[in-house]
Order: structure tokens, then C-alpha cells, then sequence
């Protein structure tokens, strides 16, 4: 795909999934601390059961330093209904304590430092980033980017660091900071992954998985 067609899909999507506010973020939070938090409690999880948690999660433990001081043990019972909870309770615990200990009590605002916390790799390190600080250096890919940015044609990898890498160098770098959110609303609400709406679809005429897989197989 060319730049022009990719600059004129992010058109679209912005058209039909209008930004309000210029809040991209799925799950509610307040501070940087919390944003970290959700999203790392988000993978493979849906928004609904993360956001279901937060109010009890953030009532007790406010600040890193108040998580810091918990056991995984004591923070598991409130995020049970969130998948691969076991796990998570260890990152969000592990990440709070040392936030406190390396970096002040502060969330880091850079892509090495997040990354270095537990349960932080890229995709959480963008959205943390964009979401909490508005910096944007890369896109944040799940699976609904993924998905849908392979069926249009924007990236032949299945790969989230070529995918992203591919995605970047399509889009201007002042979209970057809202295509994850278009890319998801597209991948929720039409491009789903099964039975994909191609009749409601304002992409179809340059979307690739159209051309070849759906027009060339009508009658």
C-alpha cells in the first residue's frame, strides 16, 4: 500500500469514529499511575471486566506505594474476574514496587523504562505513552490492529513490531497517536474477526481482503 491510500483509510476512520475530547483510551483512569496499571491488567482481557475492577483496586491501593506494600496474594481476590489474574497481581505488584525503588514513585515517561517494568512490553509501553503522557513514538498493535490492518493491506506481516514498524512508515507521525483507537473501533464494530460486516464497510473499495478474498469470489 501507498502512503496515499493509508493517509485516506485514516481519513475515513476518523470520519466515521470521531475523537471526542481527544481521548483515545478505552478504560477510564486518572493519573498516569492507573493508566499503566488497566492496561497492563487489559491483556487479553476485555475492557468491561478490567473496568469492572478498577474502582475496588484503586479505593485500596491509590499510589504506587500503597500497591508496593501488597502481596500478589492480597491484590488477586480483587482482580479474579480478569483473566491470567494469578499473573497479573505478580506484574502490577512487581511494577508498583519498583517504580517506587528506581524511578521516585513516579510512572516513567520513556519507552526503555517502561519496558523494563514487570508485565510492560511495547504494545503497553505505547499505549501507557500516548494515553497517559501524549507522546507518541510508535502504534500500539493488538489484536484488532493487527487483524485489520492486515485485511486492508497496510502490512504483510503478522509480526506487531513489523506491523508496526510498516504502519509508521504508511502515516504521518502526528496520526499515530489515534490510529491504535480507529484501527480497534474498525476491528470491534465491522472488520470483526469472524463474519467481517463487508456491506456496512466504508473501507471495502481499498481494503485488499475485499478485493481478493469477497469480490473475486462473487458469481
Amino acid at each position: 500500500m501507498d502512503p496515499d491510500t493509508a493517509c485516506a483509510i485514516y481519513r475515513r476512520l476518523s470520519k466515521h469514529y470521531p475523537i471526542v475530547g481527544g481521548r483515545t483510551n478505552f478504560i477510564p483512569f486518572d493519573n498516569p499511575f492507573e493508566s499503566l496499571i488497566l492496561t497492563i491488567l487489559s491483556a487479553q482481557t476485555t475492557d468491561r471486566s478490567v473496568t469492572a475492577v478498577r474502582d475496588a483496586l484503586f479505593s485500596r491501593y491509590p499510589t504506587p506505594e500503597a500497591l508496593a506494600a501488597a502481596s500478589p496474594a492480597e491484590v488477586e481476590p480483587i482482580i479474579r474476574t480478569i483473566g491470567f489474574h494469578h499473573a497479573k497481581a505478580a506484574y502490577i505488584v512487581g511494577t508498583a514496587q519498583k517504580i517506587v525503588e528506581s524511578f521516585g514513585g513516579e510512572v516513567p515517561r520513556t519507552m526503555d523504562e517502561l519496558r523494563s517494568l514487570p508485565g510492560v512490553g511495547r504494545k503497553t509501553a505505547n499505549i501507557v505513552l500516548s494515553h497517559a503522557f501524549g507522546i507518541n513514538i510508535g502504534i500500539a498493535v493488538d489484536t484488532h490492529v493487527k487483524r485489520v490492518s492486515h485485511r486492508l493491506g497496510m502490512t504483510d506481516s503478522r509480526n506487531p513490531d513489523i506491523i508496526e514498524r510498516d504502519l509508521m512508515a504508511l502515516l504521518p507521525e502526528g496520526t499515530w497517536g489515534e490510529v491504535n483507537y480507529l484501527l480497534i473501533r474498525h476491528g470491534r464494530e465491522i472488520c470483526t474477526a469472524r463474519n467481517p460486516q463487508h456491506d456496512a464497510c466504508f473501507l471495502r473499495d481499498l481494503c485488499r481482503y475485499y478485493a481478493e478474498e469477497v469480490r473475486a469470489k462473487s458469481p
